[in-house]
């Protein structure tokens, strides 16, 4: 039970949240500007869209394979190092994209930006967890996932505005873009160091009531989780983890292969290159998404229908993905981005509801985290995929077809799955709002 004063929840919720998010948003930006370098870089350097699309998509390869480890060190060495360590490294990593002239050095760049932010979006799990009761934890991630929409609707005009530097200083255009970007993501780094506490007991901006009035519930909390955890590599093991495992891979592959792309989508859409006002209209679909997120996974609190309601999300990305490439309006074009954005980003909180209804204690952190682990590698998989199915079919569209068809799979999974002991997940607490 929650016995923390609201008051309380909201002092910390104003203390870490926005800064939190601030850490978020350039993550996301740093991982994903690439799709805004994407003609530019591949004009300059003579870079294949198969080889781009490798580079693109082998930044979740590293991302991947360190996650686990990564969190565990920051339960050892507490989240003010860690987190400054994550930020600082792949903002540097991210502003030496600048000099990736040839597919080597961009395969290398990109695989080792996964490397330095592995670990980043479960560590920031972990660290609400310390903060947060469970009842009050919800809305907190509910907040930080707002971070992906506002990396765009903030970063995409910035990105754009960075793209029009073009030969100043004797440098190209995305080459300012790596540089100013990745240099902001290792300064708020730094800030994190000072500005973050390890755990209440810690945070001089508590008083000693607030600082044991927290803990009491935190500790309390995790003693009941630990009465009834799993052994975790009987949870790794469990056909229920690998089904969702499955289906965030596939949430995922729709997520990047719109997101690496979008920017290049909307020019082709405006008859544009990539600058300004390109940016500014590919922000439009982050804003809708933005109200998705909060809107949706709150209708599926309130119905306690979750999987349908995940399950019309999805149909409803897969409809705007498959539409955006069969229009030639620019603005019916846009409006199908606003859908398959609006969708897949919705989706992903009502879908944490799934392995959180059952999973408890050390199963939970491991079960949690071999799921994103494996939607990372929808990440790889999805420029891949897609540029695969635009040469095989000599055709555009063809790649965003097929990410279409497996949203529409991932829909299905999320409809006919069944909690062990055949119970359907419904009337849960979401894990975000």
């Amino acid at each position: 039970m929650n016995n923390v004063p609201a008051a309380l929840i909201a002092k910390i919720s104003w203390r870490l949240l926005p800064f939190l998010l601030l850490m978020y948003i350039l993550a996301f930006l740093d991982r994903a500007n690439v799709g805004f370098a994407k003609l530019a870089f591949q004009a300059d350097t003579g870079i294949s869209d198969a080889a781009f699309a490798f580079g693109a998509g082998i930044f979740f390869v590293g991302y991947a394979l360190l996650e686990v480890p990564s969190n565990l060190i920051m339960h050892r060495v507490g989240a003010r190092i860690w987190m400054c360590r994550i930020m600082v490294t792949w903002g540097l990593l991210s502003a030496a994209m600048m000099f990736a002239h040839n597919e080597t050095t961009f395969y290398l760049l990109r695989f080792l930006l996964g490397v330095a932010e592995a670990g980043f979006f479960p560590g920031v799990i972990y660290y609400l967890t310390q903060w947060f009761p469970s009842a009050s934890r919800g809305k907190a991630m509910g907040f930080f996932y707002f971070g992906a929409p506002l990396a765009f609707i903030f970063g995409a005009p910035l990105s754009g505005l960075l793209l029009e530097f073009d030969g100043f200083a004797g440098l190209h255009g995305w080459q300012w873009m790596f540089l100013i970007e990745g240099l902001m993501a290792s300064v708020v780094g730094v800030w994190a160091y000072w500005y973050l506490d390890n755990k209440p007991a810690d945070a001089k901006w508590l008083s000693i009531e607030e600082r044991q009035s927290l803990q009491a519930a935190i500790s309390a909390e995790d003693r009941e989780k630990q009465s009834h955890g799993h052994n975790l590599l009987a949870v790794l093991l469990q056909p229920t983890v690998l089904y969702l495992c499955a289906i965030y891979l596939l949430i995922q592959a729709s997520v990047y292969g719109v997101v690496f792309y979008l920017p290049s989508q909307v020019a082709g859409l405006m008859g544009s290159k990539v600058g300004f006002m390109v940016g500014l209209v590919s922000a439009i679909p982050w804003v809708c998404a933005l109200l998705a997120a909060w809107l949706i996974p709150a209708w599926s609190d309130r119905t306690g229908q979750r999987q349908r309601t995940a399950c019309l999300t999805l149909l409803m990305s897969a409809a705007g993905i498959a539409l955006s490439v069969s229009v030639t309006s620019p603005l019916v074009g846009v409006l199908a981005l606003c859908f398959a954005a609006a969708g897949f980003i919705a989706v992903q909180p009502i879908f944490w509801t799934l392995p959180s209804s059952y999973l408890a204690g050390s199963a939970a952190a491991g079960g949690i985290a071999l799921i994103n682990s494996c939607g990372a590698l929808g990440g790889f998989i999805a420029p891949i995929l897609k540029n695969w199915a635009e040469t095989a079919a000599a055709s555009s569209a063809a790649g965003l077809y097929l990410l279409s068809v497996t949203t529409v799979i991932a829909a299905l999974m999320v409809l006919v799955f069944r909690l062990p002991g055949g119970r359907e997940q419904l009337n849960r607490p979401a894990t975000s709002h």
